[in-house]
């Protein structure tokens, strides 16, 4: 497994997202868990070294601020990964840039490249394998609202082989 920093949002954002998870479940399209929580990451790694907890403190500043999650993206080709945009305001932009500075010293053997500055999409993800007959009928779920206003309110590090997560801030 991986391990993440993550952006997390606040509870009536989260509840949109579980909302839609539990709409797609219901319509047999794989989901993601019940116990997942929403999050955007912002930079992964086979193993990120939990010294990065206080190198990320200085961030904590920047938090809470506006995002917007807008349009539905799908990640592949036969089996696709289902997701939320989330919308890049400047605020995003620049929280992500220092995340990925400020944690690149604890990223082994180092950053993914899909989520380096520059290579990055910024995503909610609400469904994986989902099989080409079922797309139509996930995006019209995943849709709904447009628009998602939301409020990015902290990070927090996944631990993806423990399952397990520390929150920052």
């Amino acid at each position: 497994m991986v391990h993440s920093v993550e952006l997390l949002f606040d509870l009536d954002t989260e509840a949109v997202i579980r909302r839609a998870w539990d709409d797609l479940r219901a319509a047999g399209i794989v989901a993601q868990p019940p116990a997942a929580r929403p999050h955007a990451t912002l930079c992964v790694a086979q193993q990120i070294d939990e010294a990065v907890v206080p190198a990320l403190a200085g961030v904590d500043g920047r938090f809470p601020f506006r995002a917007r999650l807008g349009a539905t993206l799908v990640f592949g080709r036969s089996a696709g990964v289902l997701a939320r945009l989330v919308v890049p305001s400047a605020d995003l932009l620049d929280l992500h840039a220092e995340v990925c500075a400020l944690a690149a010293p604890y990223l082994r053997p180092g950053p993914m490249p899909h989520t380096e500055p520059g290579d990055w999409t910024p995503h909610v993800t609400l469904a994986r394998r989902i099989p080409p007959d079922r797309l139509a009928r996930a995006l019209g779920i995943a849709g709904r609202p447009a628009e998602i206003s939301a409020t990015a309110t902290r990070l927090r590090l996944w631990n993806g082989d423990t399952r397990t997560e520390i929150l920052l801030g």
